[in-house]
């Protein structure tokens, strides 16, 4: 717990706070906090107060009294992060901590014909996704974190990475932010490279309010997105992964600061969308074949592929079972319908946790109960692979690399193990579903598993390019000691999701460090895409990063395992 300074005072803070947003927006009820507090899968802990300021002015005056009151800040928008990043972490603060939420604040304004956009601190990749759709454009991604209602902010925040082979993380050199210098004031930094006035709340509000024109946005030399990724994932002889979160490369203002400023705004661009797809459905039982493919592919096409998601049989046994409800709900009610679902899926389980003859992971029984009722979802072809193959391959393809991969494996299996088919749209769409909800299987599993096994672990790991070995063969000694393991990925970026339930009884805090040991033997970078979290240690390149950007430690301390103290002591 933190402990109170003599100079605070609850309700002073309290009061402060409460004239700048309301008291409809001031959350002290302990109940109502968990939503904030409490990790979407990962860690939790106390916050004293939670606001939710509905402008970016408002964002600004309670920074500032915040700091006078000598607390700390935790910067959240849609709380959906896997790692608890954006949320407190257990014990061992010196102050009180205030979570400002920012999903009041979503504006989203359109600039450059559509090839660019400014998405305010709560504004989120669905509505972007939407907004887009009149230009022939789309945000950097496109399912995965779009579907569960995630902040665009917090991806750049993040270096989120995601599925799509020719875009890279999310980063940008152009945004408006707050930080906090060695000599505790706060200082409004305008990177945005638009011209919104003189002093802090002209900026704030013009950009709000959208005062500005075209003769004020300024068009330079600095990104918007990761330029050099293509290239990049074309390297396959380096050992050195493509992407991971620790990268220098893409530590850059608000990019990769994981809460350790305020974020007002972004600038991003935007992506045409094809006129042409079509996804091929590759299998085989020699990882070998995948090594290959994916290093013909990205050595000798014209044309990178859209995506490349990769599934292990045991994985899509356990999506077709435990996730079968996500693909349901999202194949009929559509992706708008998640981030519903998933608020609905919180409030069961914290209803749940208060009353007694109430099962734990109330949600996830009731809907695993309710999948049994569907019939058999996925399309016969997949399911013959299914049959017939270990290793499962989503690739996409768009315009000319249609041709391409069409003439490449036609020829490339007449002898070589395993096969291939092109999917109708019926089936792409469908076996691009399936993958994306193999993500939330370990959840489900291990809720209805819990009295029998040990705890989970999830793994976010990047391959250097290089790694012909990409598909894990565990030492005996860590393989013994597991339950069940999950793996799925993005295969072109050599990046693998490694899903652990471990034995009952097993130390899976000890065992996790045995699983980095492995990966750090074979020159493994991690965490891949996701942000370290409370869940990773923060490498030395982060760390000094997060110090420079926030020196006095106000803003998400104890991030990646580092202080929670002030000062960083």
């Amino acid at each position: 717990m933190y402990k109170l300074n003599k100079v605070d005072n609850n309700s002073s803070l309290l009061f402060n706070l409460e004239k700048i947003v309301g008291s409809e927006y001031i959350i002290t009820d302990s109940w109502k906090k968990q939503k904030y507090s409490k990790g979407w899968r990962y860690g939790s802990g106390n916050a004293f107060v939670v606001v939710r300021p509905a402008t970016l002015i408002e964002i600004w005056k309670i920074l500032k009294i915040c700091l006078k009151a000598n607390t700390i800040v935790i910067m959240q928008a849609a709380n959906t992060g896997l790692t608890g990043g954006s949320t407190p972490y257990d014990n061992g603060y010196d102050r009180r901590i205030v979570i400002i939420n920012t999903m009041r604040i979503n504006n989203i304004h359109i600039i450059n014909q559509g090839k660019q956009i400014i998405g305010l601190a709560g504004s989120t990749l669905y509505d972007l996704e939407k907004k887009l759709k009149p230009y022939g454009r789309e945000p950097h991604s496109v399912i995965g974190s779009t579907s569960v209602g995630a902040s665009i902010v917090g991806g750049v925040c993040n270096n989120s990475g995601g599925s799509l082979v020719k875009r890279g993380p999310a980063y940008t050199e152009l945004a408006l932010y707050a930080k906090v210098n060695q000599n505790s004031e706060l200082e409004l930094v305008n990177e945005l490279g638009i011209d919104l006035g003189s002093n802090e709340e002209e900026i704030l509000n013009n950009l709000q309010n959208r005062n500005f024109d075209k003769s004020d946005v300024i068009q330079s030399n600095k990104l918007a997105s990761d330029k050099d990724y293509p290239n990049i994932v074309r390297q396959i002889s380096s050992n050195i992964p493509s992407r991971y979160n620790a990268d220098k490369r893409l530590l850059h203002g608000v990019s990769g600061s994981a809460g350790k400023v305020a974020v007002f705004a972004v600038r991003l661009d935007t992506y045409k969308i094809p006129k042409k797809n079509q996804v091929f459905y590759v299998g085989s039982n020699n990882p070998d074949v995948f090594w290959e493919i994916r290093r013909d592919i990205l050595s000798k096409f014209k044309t990178l592929p859209t995506s490349g998601d990769y599934l292990h049989r045991d994985c899509y046994d356990a999506a077709k079972k435990y996730s079968k409800d996500n693909f349901i709900v999202i194949e009929k009610l559509g992706t708008n319908f998640i981030p519903t679902l998933f608020e609905l899926k919180r409030k069961v389980d914290l209803l749940s946790k208060n009353i007694k003859f109430l099962p734990d992971k109330f949600s996830d029984k009731i809907m695993q109960f309710l999948s049994k009722l569907w019939p058999n979802h996925l399309p016969k072809r997949m399911e013959q692979f299914r049959d017939k193959y270990e290793h499962h391959w989503v690739i996409e393809m768009s315009e000319d690399g249609i041709d391409e991969a069409k003439k490449y494996f036609s020829k490339f299996f007449i002898d070589k193990e395993g096969g291939f088919f092109e999917c109708t749209t019926k089936e792409a769409q469908k076996s691009i579903l399936h993958r994306y909800v193999a993500a939330s299987a370990i959840g489900r599993y291990h809720a209805l598993n819990e009295d029998k096994t040990g705890e989970m672990l999830s793994m976010d790991i990047a391959f250097p390019r290089n790694e012909k070995d990409w598909f894990e063969k565990l030492p005996s000694k860590i393989n013994d000691l597991l339950d069940i393991k999950f793996c799925y990925g993005h295969l072109f970026c050599h990046v693998l999701h490694l899903n652990y339930i471990v034995k009952k009884g097993v130390n899976a805090d000890k065992l996790k460090k045995e699983l980095l040991k492995t990966y750090d033997a074979r020159g493994a970078e991690y965490p891949a895409e996701h942000n370290v979290g409370h869940e990773y240690f923060a490498k030395q390149s982060l760390t000094e990063f997060y110090k420079k950007l926030d020196p006095t430690n106000f803003f998400n301390p104890g991030i990646g395992q580092t202080s929670k103290l002030k000062y960083w002591k």
